[in-house]
């Protein structure tokens, strides 16, 4: 199946009387839609990764609160709150350092407890509002495109950008945060092309960075994350522009495993570093610093490459999603 214009700009798409997901685990091989009815059926599309990247699951989870409001049987108002909190609750569980699924499960919560409207009024609410956070980031993508190139180098006239995992539109309303900047660059003419890091282990740079790229006609160039170095050194990049999933109020930046590398070796090679997020990404709760912990993954995904085993049974396996790039690393926001 072929995507439409539409479809590959929307990732979540509230279709009639339920979402519709484009299945980033299927990709490129296949591009197929999941149909998405029940608030249990969303929280486990957002833990296998079927959508996937901050701003796409923070819309996903607020449709996700939705579809659990229909599933509430109560006209009581007070009863109704308390157990739309609960489904919000068991949302945010599923991706605990997603700062922008806490926060759009918020938004849902405050939208439900300011209505005075029935019950019944008060769904219509919430799906409004589920539509519009996804219409909001999607703007935020574009302004966030257009406030990157204000700070991408003069020189060259057409530069060549490294990116890292995938932040895109796939992994937000549409348009994307870093690739959103890429996006920008490529419309004013400044962008001569990118190079996409494979982003081991989910290969989403290669997988899904891509598959954006192509389909846009964007010149794309995929490399092994052990090649980032020798692309610096030999001058084919003027800049690295990734995403983020969690950002601290001193602006200490949570992301993709392999960023904070990223980072140091971008400052060695004396060139800027650039952190593209709607503001939803920052908790100002969070001072910044070292977590206590890093949510950890499967060893499988280290162990083989789909069906391929490339590890010897009996070897242990240490797979953190994500590490912490520290502000001064960090050329600008």
């Amino acid at each position: 199946m072929s995507p439409t214009v539409e479809q590959q700009v929307f990732p979540v798409l509230w279709q009639d009387d339920h979402v519709l997901l484009i299945d980033q685990n299927q990709l490129p091989n296949s591009y197929t839609l999941v149909a998405i009815n029940r608030c249990d059926d969303m929280i486990t599309a957002i833990k296998s990764r079927i959508v996937r990247g901050g701003p796409a699951i923070g819309i996903a989870a607020a449709y996700g609160v939705y579809l659990g409001s229909r599933e509430i049987q109560t006209t009581d108002h007070m009863a109704f709150l308390e157990r739309l909190e609960a489904i919000a609750d068991q949302l945010r569980q599923t991706r605990v350092h997603k700062a922008n699924l806490t926060w759009a499960t918020e938004q849902m919560l405050q939208t439900a407890r300011q209505s005075t409207s029935t019950v019944e009024q008060l769904r219509a609410e919430l799906l409004a509002k589920a539509q519009q956070l996804q219409q909001d980031n999607w703007a935020t993508c574009q302004a966030i495109g257009k406030h990157g190139l204000s700070v991408l180098p003069a020189e060259p006239e057409k530069l060549s950008l490294y990116t890292h995992c995938n932040h895109g539109a796939l992994a937000t309303a549409g348009y994307g945060t870093s690739l959103g900047v890429v996006r920008a660059a490529w419309q004013q003419g400044r962008l001569a092309g990118i190079y996409a890091g494979e982003t081991r282990p989910r290969l989403q740079g290669s997988r899904l960075t891509a598959w954006e790229c192509v389909q846009e006609g964007i010149p794309v160039t995929i490399v092994t994350d052990s090649m980032a170095a020798h692309c610096m050194q030999q001058g084919l990049v003027q800049a690295v522009v990734v995403g983020a999933d969690r950002i601290a109020a001193n602006g200490d930046t949570l992301n993709k495993i392999g960023t904070y590398g990223l980072a140091l070796l971008a400052k060695a090679h004396n060139l800027p570093f650039l952190v593209a997020a709607p503001l939803s990404t920052i908790d100002f709760a969070w001072a910044g610093g070292a977590l206590d912990t890093y949510e950890q993954q499967p060893a499988v995904e280290l162990a083989q490459i789909g069906e391929a085993v490339v590890a010897p049974a009996g070897a242990e396996f240490y797979n953190p999603s994500s590490d912490l790039t520290p502000a001064d690393l960090i050329t600008a926001i």
